[in-house]
Parts: C-alpha cells; sequence; structure tokens
C-alpha cells in the first residue's frame, strides 16, 4: 500500500457529499459570529479531532468576518470540555467538535452531569472515524492470528492503548472474541497513544486513521486490522476484522459538530452552511485525505439520528455485559 493509492480512492467520496453542501436560503441566515468563535475540542491537542478542527478553522478564515478559535478542555473522557459548552450561550459563539464516543459514555460512566442526545443541538456530522488496530513494528506479528498466538504465549503482556470509550470497547471485545487477554491502557490522546507506540513504550492500540497516518513513515508502525467491515482507502491492503475471521465486528466512529441546548435551527443551519462549505476548499480535501480523514457530511437531523441509533446499541451491548459501567 502506497500513501499514492489512498489518496487515488478518495476523490470518488466527493460526489455523494455534494447534497450536503448546498447552501441554506440566503432568508435562513442569521449575523453569525459577532465575535471569534470558540471550538471547543474535549481532548488533548495531537489527536485525530484536534487536527481536524484545527484544519477547519484555518480553511474558514477567508469565509467568515472573525476567527474559529480551538480551544482544547481535556479531561473525563469529553465530559469536562462538553459540560462547559453545554452550558453555555446557543449564540453561535461556543461550539462543540466530539466523537461518537459523546454517546457511548451515558452507558460506561458512573454519572454524566447531562444527556449527551437532549442536552446539545446537533449542528452536523463532519467525518467518518474508522477505527485502526495500530501496533509496533517490533511485534513478531502481522495480523490478528499471529496477535492471538503471541498473546497466548505470553499471557497479560500485550496491553492495547485507548483513548476513549469506543477504542477501549474495539480492543477488549476483540481480545474476548479471540480468547485471550489485552490489559487495556487509557490514553488522554489518539497523539499521546501513537507516540508511545512509535517509542516502543506501548505494544499496540485502537485509534483513528487521523492519528496512525502521520506515523507510518517512520517504519516503526504496522497497522492490524480495520473496525469496519469493509477496507479503508487509507490503508486498503489492511484486511478488517471481519475478513480476519472476527464475525459481525463492525463499528466506527465519527466527529458530530454540536452546539449548546435551545440553538434557533435558523442559527445551527448558518453555522451548518459554514462549516460544511469549508470541504469545498480543495486545499482542505487535499489535507484531509493526506491527515487520514474521511469525509461524511450529514445535516442535524442525519447526526441525531446517528446518536440515537448508537444509543440503542450502547444500550444492548451494556444488557449483553460486554460492556460495563464505571463504578
Amino acid at each position: 500500500m502506497t500513501q499514492r493509492r489512498a489518496l487515488l480512492a478518495l476523490p470518488a467520496l466527493w460526489p455523494a457529499l455534494q447534497p450536503a453542501l448546498s447552501p441554506a436560503p440566503a432568508a435562513a441566515q442569521p449575523a453569525w459570529p459577532q465575535r471569534p468563535v470558540r471550538l471547543v475540542v474535549p481532548y488533548a491537542a495531537g489527536g485525530g479531532t484536534d487536527i481536524l478542527a484545527r484544519a477547519l478553522a484555518e480553511a474558514l478564515r477567508p469565509a467568515l468576518p472573525q476567527p474559529v478559535v480551538v480551544e482544547n478542555r481535556a479531561g473525563a473522557a469529553g465530559v469536562i470540555g462538553s459540560e462547559m459548552v453545554m452550558r453555555a450561550e446557543p449564540d453561535g459563539q461556543t461550539l462543540l467538535m466530539v466523537v461518537s464516543t459523546h454517546v457511548m459514555n451515558r452507558h460506561v460512566m458512573a454519572q454524566l452531569p447531562f444527556d449527551p442526545i437532549r442536552d446539545f443541538t446537533p449542528v452536523a456530522m463532519l467525518t467518518r472515524n474508522t477505527m485502526v488496530l495500530a501496533a509496533s513494528a517490533a511485534l513478531p506479528f502481522t495480523d490478528l492470528r499471529g496477535m492471538a498466538a503471541y498473546a497466548r504465549a505470553n499471557p497479560a503482556r500485550l496491553s492495547t492503548g485507548s483513548t476513549e470509550a469506543l477504542s477501549s470497547f474495539l480492543g477488549q471485545e476483540l481480545a474476548r472474541r479471540l480468547g485471550i487477554e489485552t490489559p487495556d491502557v487509557q490514553y488522554r490522546s489518539g497523539g499521546q497513544l501513537m507516540t508511545d507506540i512509535v517509542a516502543g513504550h506501548l505494544p499496540m492500540g485502537w485509534t483513528s486513521t487521523a492519528s496512525v497516518t502521520p506515523h507510518m513513515g517512520t517504519g516503526r508502525v504496522r497497522v492490524i486490522a480495520v473496525s469496519t467491515a469493509t477496507r479503508t482507502p487509507f490503508f486498503p491492503d489492511v484486511p478488517s476484522a471481519q475478513e480476519q475471521g472476527v464475525a459481525e465486528f463492525d463499528l466506527a466512529g465519527w466527529v458530530g459538530l454540536f452546539a449548546p441546548p435551545r440553538m434557533a435551527e435558523p442559527l445551527a443551519a448558518r453555522i451548518r452552511e459554514a462549516f460544511m462549505g469549508a470541504f469545498r476548499d480543495e486545499a482542505l480535501r487535499q489535507r484531509l485525505a493526506t491527515l487520514g480523514i474521511e469525509p461524511d457530511l450529514r445535516d442535524g437531523a442525519g447526526l441525531l439520528a446517528a446518536m440515537q441509533r448508537e444509543d440503542r446499541l450502547w444500550a444492548a451491548a451494556a444488557a449483553a455485559g460486554h460492556i460495563q459501567r464505571q463504578q
């Protein structure tokens, strides 16, 4: 697999995005923004969501009268920054960019200071996060079969890094399916997780394509599997877990844009138009392709539907005992 092949696979994605990029009627556009916009990323700098947020902020600069300023408010798996936005005024000056574990948190955390669905205004889904299992190239295996054999020969020594509830679930669910133990090691961001894999301090971890891609040129990382039923265009030579014998293993994350609750729809539409319009920028499109980020543009209703579907999925997983609530 080469980076060129990955990039060539992406142009086909853009025609499907054109309906979502259609501008809203001029009459539905309130004056916005009045001052610099705070785009809160509730995770540490350097991860896939932070990378996307900063790329979008730069692409939006020519289109808006005020800048979009990315603010990292990491802590409690995204809860600290999310709560801050939930309590902000719904005037469009404070926005939130989170991953899909925003929904999953309600099923794994002991308590939340908000309802992740009811207490935010869904503005737009922006990207799809195919999760990948990245491993140190120093390890003596290249696929899941070899990984399982190594884990059985070295009980509890093959730890798996994660950054939030989804990546943690992927690591532990895969281990459960394979009949092995891979102790979970929590990180605050995909950037920190990948730094430790490259340095040889962490054997492997589940993270986004955006977090892995910048490190592939080091020769110290290999991708073992992808989390979805189909392969990702960024690593077309890497088989899915399903292809490697793990039946019905099909999960992906996403990055969504949210506002505080009770935002007026005309303002939400104006914000959605601006952010989706940024994806028309050729420089941004090429940058996202290079970074390993897959656009998946949906309006607020589409984001809400995805959240509701996943809420049902995680409720069922919790009922089956496949995820545990923190004490």
